[in-house]
């Protein structure tokens, strides 16, 4: 038996996110199509690991497989000297030590994590970057303040329209030195479910993830929630850095603007069933009633349908939903298999949100 990747977002609108379409840009980003891996993609591969899929058993993810990205390098930084300057179109501008934050009320909530990238491998052209399959996922539970009154408190200035976000992470990318910077719109920042966070599943968060501070955007793709925080800055125009006008953009054409990427699309998958071969990954199971499981999540709205399919996609069933595990995290399914006569099967699992959105099963779909 063969087990599938379900489909995933990215290339839906035509290029794939994190590469702008523009032909200067080609060259800068590498573009490949070819199956065989790159030496930089096995190198970014090394550098920043998936979850397992079977870790889609637990229902917050261990810190020790949920999956990592790093842009550039993981600073050092001193708790002990740290502070966050709150700063820009602002009236009363904040510095807050590590404690200044922790001191302000906090919340706790499991927050289901996708990187824009994910299925990034499966492209038929496809960007030279981390070559993500189906596992740049993990639904960590976050602990945190909440953005909103810091802001509140800073007063913003009426020009503000953005709030950026620095890390202190600084590389160059697409020929440009540059930290790590990211703004979603004034709108989405003041949310109250947006906070800083400093502890992920009850442990100060490790470097690799953030540490000291990050920000949780929680129904957005993971590159809105900038690790490593070094800065917020209220600003009056659009941000126009490269992880902002260049990157993480969806794109028709190569003339095409192109549309940000900004909330995660409704996503299925499922625990590997049986047992895999160890180079090829394909699944091998005895022909008897399996049951099949997974989780699903959308930063649309909440999950209403999961589908499954044992012929690649052809036929659907559709599948028992659990409870989800929070508001912003994801939500179990199974399904019970008839995989009574022996051969090669397809496996497909499809999610569909409240808003209607449906996950498509072909990468290329647009």
């Amino acid at each position: 038996m063969r087990r599938t990747w379900a489909g995933d977002n990215i290339g839906r609108k035509g290029w794939p996110a994190g590469f702008s379409g523009r032909k200067e840009d080609a060259e800068m980003a590498k573009i490949a199509t070819s199956q065989e891996f790159t030496r930089e993609e096995v190198g970014l591969a090394l550098r920043n690991h998936g979850m397992h899929l079977e870790g889609l058993r637990y229902p917050i993810t261990p810190i020790g497989i949920h999956y990592v990205l790093i842009h550039f390098d993981i600073p050092f930084i001193d708790p002990g000297t740290y502070e966050l300057p709150i700063a820009g179109r602002v009236r009363n501008p904040l510095r807050l030590s590590l404690d200044d934050v922790k001191a302000r009320p906090a919340v706790t909530m499991p927050v289901m994590m996708e990187c824009a990238g994910i299925g990034r491998a499966l492209l038929s052209a496809r960007p030279i970057s981390a070559p993500w399959h189906e596992e740049a996922i993990g639904c960590a539970r976050w602990t945190g303040t909440p953005l909103g009154p810091i802001l509140e408190e800073a007063g913003l200035l009426d020009d503000a329209v953005e709030i950026l976000f620095s890390g202190h992470d600084r590389g160059i990318d697409r020929d440009v030195e540059h930290n790590y910077e990211r703004n979603p719109p004034l709108e989405e920042a003041v949310r109250e479910e947006v906070i800083l966070a400093y502890e992920m599943n009850g442990q100060p968060i490790p470097p690799q993830h953030g540490f000291p501070l990050r920000l949780i955007v929680p129904e957005w793709y993971g590159m809105t929630s900038v690790k490593l925080l070094k800065s917020i800055s209220v600003i009056s125009e659009p941000f126009e850095g490269v992880q902002q006008a260049i990157a993480y953009r969806y794109r028709k054409s190569e003339d095409d603007p192109g549309e940000p990427v900004t909330h995660k699309y409704p996503h299925a998958l499922m625990v590997p069933p049986g047992i895999p071969d160890f180079l090829t990954r394909t699944r091998h199971l005895r022909a008897r009633r399996v049951v099949v499981e997974g989780r699903a999540w959308s930063g649309f709205g909440a999950v209403e349908r999961v589908e499954f399919s044992s012929d690649g996609g052809r036929s659907w069933d559709a599948t028992e939903l659990g409870e989800p595990v929070g508001r912003y995290a994801w939500r179990p399914w199974s399904y019970e298999w008839e995989a009574g006569e022996p051969g090669e099967y397809v496996l497909c699992v499809r999610a569909t949100d409240e808003a209607g959105n449906s996950q498509p099963v072909d990468s290329d779909v647009v």
